[in-house]
């Protein structure tokens, strides 16, 4: 029995998939506490620069509509396990 690699991209997988995003879009990730995880499927969102908010709140915000100081970014998330 093949197992499965506890990784779920390479180098080369993740630059495809970033390939098909605007090539000028920021990258964030999520955030807090410590060790490494999966990082899920990039996507695109829209967020708000926060920077006054505390480190464990996440400098940015995603936001549910456009605002006047909001932008585009790529997030590369990480897989939350239970």
């Amino acid at each position: 029995m093949t197992q499965k690699p506890a990784h779920h991209f390479t180098v080369s997988q993740l630059i495809e998939i970033l390939k098909t995003f605007p090539q000028d879009l920021p990258i964030l990730t999520s955030g807090y506490e410590n060790g490494l995880e999966n990082i899920q499927p990039p996507e695109e969102t829209t967020v708000t620069h926060e920077p006054e908010n505390p480190f464990y709140a996440g400098e940015f915000q995603t936001i549910s509509k456009d605002v006047d100081d909001s932008f585009n970014v790529v997030v590369l998330r990480r897989v939350e396990r239970p």
